[in-house]
């Protein structure tokens, strides 16, 4: 099945490294013109001498005035993709108010205000487009010292739908892709221990942890025409882990 963003412009958030960052590579094969956003130029640097035709952004998205002063006067934005995210794990007992704000204000809150300003645009334009956001399975399931992380990622699966409800008579289409751990350089640093990477894996009917590009093709999937009918849901890319 081949996918083809020709003539569409995609902004993609947490662009720098990861899911976000292979997110970008993969739409600039398929023809997209692409921006990335990162809050680090080190980052965005490697990127574009990577791939010369990315337009990198420098933003950290917690910032809402500076957000707004970034994203408002770009080309018009056919795509977007909601990855950047922010984790810090503490004992429900030990969750802390800056560790609270943080999390919400990258995972929730700025995906809202992305969000808000892209699909102005497209609402204004009358050409629809399409918005995945990068969520978890731990919005469904609960994990051990998550109680932050796994609440951010339950309130953006419920702002998915709501956008999709909202937004979907003006044909812009909101989904959004529930990994399982997935085995990024900072994913495999976490779960190098065995016995802690078994503990979760033995909960995964396929036995394996998913690798970058199988959410990466998943979110092509969602944003592209192969995917007209679908619309707020949440697609877990987890090896079976929700169905269990």
């Amino acid at each position: 099945m081949e996918i083809s963003f020709r003539g569409k412009h995609a902004l993609v958030t947490g662009a720098g490294k990861g899911i976000g960052r292979a997110t970008v590579l993969a739409l600039a094969r398929c023809g997209a013109r692409v921006t990335a956003v990162s809050r680090t130029q080190a980052d965005l640097t490697s990127l574009v001498q990577e791939c010369p035709s990315v337009v990198p952004v420098c933003l950290d998205l917690a910032d809402w005035a500076a957000t707004e002063s970034a994203l408002k006067n770009l080309e018009p934005v056919d795509l977007l993709v909601n990855n950047a995210a922010y984790a810090s794990l503490q004992p429900f007992l030990e969750v802390t108010p800056d560790q609270f704000d943080q999390s919400f204000n990258v995972n929730v809150k700025a995906v809202l205000h992305v969000s808000q300003i892209v699909a102005r645009g497209m609402k204004a334009r009358g050409s629809g487009g399409s918005i995945v956001n990068v969520s978890s399975q731990a919005s469904s399931c609960a994990l051990r010292d998550h109680a932050v992380y796994c609440s951010t990622k339950g309130a953006l699966d419920m702002l998915t739908k709501v956008m999709a409800l909202e937004l979907g008579p003006h044909q812009i289409r909101v989904n959004s892709v529930n990994p399982t751990v997935v085995m990024t350089k900072m994913g495999r640093l976490g779960w190098s221990d065995p016995e802690k990477a078994r503990s979760m894996t033995a909960r995964i009917p396929l036995g394996r942890f998913a690798e970058v590009e199988d959410v990466v093709h998943s979110i092509l999937f969602l944003l592209s025409d192969k995917s007209n009918m679908t619309n707020g849901v949440m697609l877990p890319v987890d090896g079976g882990f929700l169905a269990c």
